[in-house]
């Protein structure tokens, strides 16, 4: 039975294991409507295993994120919580999604009913003189809203929040006690550490101030402001550990606060808005964006995320399916992260503050993991979002020179292999997506391209990368071709047909690594002949002594895709292909090497699920006349790599990349490449699936007679007539109409077999 609200999560432990029930909180919020897809949606899924997802409350795509933070430094709390912990530190302003590396939790702010030693801030969890225990049968979200009860200081915190601004309601408990909070800049975790921070107390309803750090966004600076609805009557201000005499201002590396308001007051609300530029443009935010009230902005945020999450409405008798289904598609929703202030300024890396100009800037831009299908599924439901997307990437060329990697708060991290900024404004513009000026960016990839970092010095020189001179010498290679593909195709569809010529010859360096012997991708010399030795493709190191990204041979040997008939070829033809893309799902999932990569997890064989690498190679059986294969494997990942718990992602969210997995294959197609333009038809879970789209129209993807059972297609209509071939085509989807599939319980091997 589903709940009005998204279900309360308690935790009974017994070793590993973690049973969830729903229960009743301290304080219920408003209902949610009930003919709503918000009550499908669980944020908590992703908080346990390695999600690293956080269970906060965000607008879509918004700048702001606050949510609760459990002070603990570790890699499953990347996003500041995990669902394993029965502590809470604080309540910080900004949160990554799902990412493999820690950072944010800036701006932490903390209730409390005591008076603390402010000497102690910016310390570990175990010495913090304001931490709380909780319990998850007080403690509930859905999107936009996030509550939980502190048991210590017996507060009930709630948390909200619009485009802009975090909202932060404080109801006190605990009679007799004063009723205060704490403002903690010293506070990190993870790789985040403060280098500067200042607080200014303006007025006694008004709190300004700066906290710069470095960590894994080298320069990151947030400027914000503290508004209260109640007056602070009293202050204690700390700067590294030393408590000044001055109680307006305080300035050193780790700074901070405890406000304190009259005693009458047991409900409190507080308004955070953050900059990247100044204090004043946080103001500015503020003003703009902090006019209503808690309960306003509640309502507000989730009317956007209803608006959102109905663009894909899904028929089904089974309730947990709609509540992964729906939770996915909330989650490829919340990065990218707005970073331009209201008046579109914003700081880059270099420190100089830029200005967006009728376009949104964004950050948080994990684009070795959204490229493979959250910007296709975005693609379809929010072209105006691409757009912006692609003029924040340009934004970020005419900065450094070239295309970004990974962006967060305006700085590069370079972090994992490739340019898929490449690869994501192919797609675009090769889908007529072009709210930018093409001509430039053509010019951003072609340089990009043509540079020397990042291995595309000996990339250039030898066709591919020698294992002899870097290290995860094929994944790089790997990355680099099909960015090289994508150039190509933007190229050709320019008629730029010499740099065409050029980037699509490129694009064949996986060539230089197939062992005709193993039929693995393996790592080659630079004297073009010799492959590393020894060699064992279960070897999975990570990052260091390897020729892979976070994988091994197995699982990186497959990632072709621009052109997986070249690589069947290589294979010597389909059967032989197909039969060793089949034992990669049937072999032993043992993995060996002295360091192994903690990001392989959800193995099925040794295809894992839980790293985005393996994520197309279930569609790769469509290629090779083998489709009932793909239907099998794409619904067995779909049964057993998602789950309503809280471990219900088999490994890092990745900023939207494992749930837009999910969305798109549950409803029965997957971008394998997504600069084709063409989505593989997998095995949809869904009865029925309307895509409504931005044109008014609507995409119906209909299986009436799937199930559990009916897992392979016997026949497919394509608006009416039949289907014939194992994808459809990006425009036959934004031009409107219906997919029609027949189901049933055993492979129709004749279906889009050597058929066009």
């Amino acid at each position: 039975m589903i709940m009005t609200m998204v279900k309360i999560h308690f935790l009974f432990f017994a070793l590993t294991t973690a049973l969830f029930f729903s229960c009743t909180s301290e304080n219920e919020s408003k209902e949610h409507p009930k003919d709503t897809t918000l009550v499908y949606v669980d944020p908590f899924i992703g908080t346990g295993g390695h999600g690293h997802t956080y269970p906060g409350a965000t607008a879509p795509f918004g700048r702001v994120q606050p949510s609760p933070d459990n002070g603990i430094t570790g890699w499953d709390w990347c996003s500041g919580y995990h669902v394993s912990d029965s502590m809470i530190s604080g309540f910080g302003q900004l949160h990554l999604s799902g990412t493999g590396i820690g950072d944010l939790t800036d701006v932490l702010l903390m209730p409390t009913t005591e008076t603390v030693d402010v000497s102690l801030f910016g310390t570990g969890r175990d010495t913090l003189p304001y931490t709380s225990k909780f319990s998850h049968i007080n403690e509930k979200a859905s999107p936009g809203y996030y509550q939980v009860f502190l048991e210590d200081p017996k507060v009930n915190v709630e948390l909200t929040a619009n485009d802009y601004v975090a909202y932060h309601r404080y109801t006190y408990k605990n009679e007799g006690k004063g009723p205060s909070f704490i403002l903690d800049l010293g506070y990190e975790v993870n790789w985040d550490k403060a280098t500067g921070s200042s607080i200014q107390v303006e007025n006694d309803t008004l709190i300004s101030g700066y906290r710069f750090s470095t960590g894994w966004a080298k320069n990151q600076k947030v400027f914000f402001v503290i508004e209260t609805s109640s007056p602070i009557t009293a202050n204690s201000l700390v700067a590294d550990g030393e408590i000044p005499k001055n109680s307006i201002t305080v300035k050193g590396t780790k700074t901070g606060g405890q406000f304190f308001f009259d005693m009458d007051n047991n409900s409190v609300e507080l308004k955070v808005a953050v900059s990247s530029v100044s204090a004043e443009n946080a103001k500015m935010n503020l003003q703009l964006y902090g006019s209503q009230n808690f309960d306003e902005v509640q309502l507000e945020t989730e009317n956007s995320w209803s608006g959102l999450l109905d663009k894909i409405s899904i028929e089904t008798p089974v309730d947990s399916l709609k509540t992964i289904f729906y939770t996915s598609l909330y989650h490829t929703q919340v990065a990218p992260t707005l970073f331009s202030d209201v008046n579109g300024e914003f700081r880059l890396q270099n420190d100089s503050i830029a200005k967006a100009k009728e376009f949104k800037m964004y950050s948080t831009l994990s684009l070795w993991d959204v490229f493979r299908a959250e910007t296709p599924l975005l693609s379809i439901l929010d072209s105006n979002r691409i757009n912006a997307m692609v003029q924040s990437m340009l934004t970020y060329y005419d900065q450094s020179g070239v295309l970004p990697v990974w962006v967060l708060s305006g700085n590069e991290t370079g972090t994992m292999p490739g340019y898929h900024s490449v690869s994501i404004i192919a797609e675009a513009y090769l889908k007529g997506i072009r709210d930018y000026d093409t001509d430039k960016a053509f010019e951003a990839m072609k340089k990009t391209m043509m540079g020397d970092e990042r291995g595309l010095g000996p990339y250039k020189e030898f066709g591919y990368i020698p294992y002899d001179i870097m290290d995860q010498s094929v994944s790089m290679s790997l990355e680099l071709a099909y960015n090289d593909w994508c150039v190509g195709q933007v190229a050709k569809e320019m008629g730029k047909e010499q740099d065409y010529e050029y980037f699509n010859g490129r694009s064949k360096a996986y060539q230089n690594f197939h062992d005709s012997d193993s039929g693995f991708l393996r790592g080659k010399s630079s004297d073009g002949a010799t492959f590393h030795e020894p060699f064992d493709p279960k070897v999975a190191n990570h990052i260091e002594d390897t020729d892979y990204t976070e994988g091994n041979a197995w699982q990186h040997s497959w990632y072709v895709l621009h052109d997986v008939d070249g690589l069947i070829e290589l294979h010597g033809g389909n059967e032989p292909f197909s039969k060793m893309v089949e034992q990669l799902f049937t072999e032993s999932s043992e993995l060996k090497g002295d360091n192994i990569s903690a990001d392989i997890s959800g193995l099925i064989g040794q295809y894992a699920h839980g790293n985005e690498p393996s994520h197309h190679i279930a569609y790769m059986f469509n290629k090779a006349g083998q489709p009932w294969r793909t239907q099998y494997w794409s619904r067995e990942i779909l049964n057993s790599q998602y789950t309503t718990q809280p471990d219900g992602l088999s490994g890092n969210e990745d900023c939207g990349q494992m749930s837009a997995w999910y969305v798109m294959s549950a409803i029965g197609i997957y971008p394998m490449n997504p600069a084709s333009l063409e989505y593989e038809i997998g095995s949809p879970l869904f009865k029925k699936s309307t895509i409504k789209l931005p044109n008014d129209k609507t995409f119906v993807i209909s299986a009436p007679n799937t199930s559990h059972e009916n897992i392979y297609v016997q026949s497919v209509k394509l608006n009416g007539e039949p289907l014939n071939r194992t994808y459809v085509r990006h425009e036959e989807i934004v031009s409107g109409g219906t997919l029609d599939f027949v189901m049933g319980p055993q492979p129709n091997k004749t279906w889009a077999v050597g058929l066009e």
